[in-house]
């Protein structure tokens, strides 16, 4: 009989596999984006709270999975492995808009402080790395609303890279490195119908490369 913690990682491993936390696996459902949160699988006075199966239906419509597929992620261990189990890495996560808000990183764009949650990837093996939840539409095609970008502060840039860049003014954006100098950086922007941007290096916080992101 499945208990309420398979149904509950079920739903962790779907988002996980389609590159999506909890709430953007809502998202991608057309749902609440707080209907798979942790703070949701319980009431206050701690009674097992289960989803529903018209959530489920929505969220395996959206990613184009089976319902045998679903009961398959529910097994305890990690399903398809055949016994050797990539790495797993717990991932700092937080939403795009508040990459912009002060505690989240330190003056090299590696993440501090408080408030971040947590997904679990493989293969992502810098131990600094973080991701950021795609919020908005300024970033489609390449990136959606609800997409998780992986981020390497530690990795190097190249001309041609996607990264995250974060002014001092607290501003955060994702585009494609153009080119940069000693003195300047140019990006150009993922969608044509945001403007491309350009940057004395005096006013950049930090620049950091995508390494992973979910299509």
């Amino acid at each position: 009989m499945l208990k309420h913690t398979d149904i509950w990682r079920a739903i962790d491993r779907l988002a996980q596999r389609h590159g999506l936390s909890a709430s953007g696996l809502a998202k991608r459902g057309g749902l609440d984006p707080t209907t798979f949160n942790k703070s949701k699988r319980t009431t206050p006075d701690g009674k097992l709270r289960w989803p529903s199966t018209e959530s489920i239906a929505k969220v395996l419509e959206a990613t184009g999975s089976s319902f045998s597929e679903f009961v398959s992620l529910t097994a305890d261990g990690i399903p398809g492995s055949g016994g050797t189990a990539p790495a797993i890495h717990r991932v700092p996560v937080i939403g795009y808009a508040q990459a912009g808000n002060e505690g989240f990183f330190d003056d090299a764009g590696f993440p501090v402080g408080s408030g971040w949650d947590e997904l679990e990837f493989p293969h992502v093996s810098d131990p600094n790395a973080y991701a950021l939840e795609v919020s908005g539409d300024s970033m489609e095609p390449v990136y959606r609303d609800g997409d998780i970008i992986i981020v390497s502060p530690a990795a190097s840039l190249r001309r041609g890279d996607r990264v995250v860049l974060r002014t001092k003014a607290g501003e955060v954006m994702a585009k494609q490195l153009s080119r940069q100098t000693a003195n300047k950086v140019d990006l150009v922007s993922l969608n044509k119908a945001h403007p491309d941007r350009s940057f004395n290096l005096s006013d950049v916080a930090w620049m950091a490369r995508i390494i992973w992101a979910s299509q």
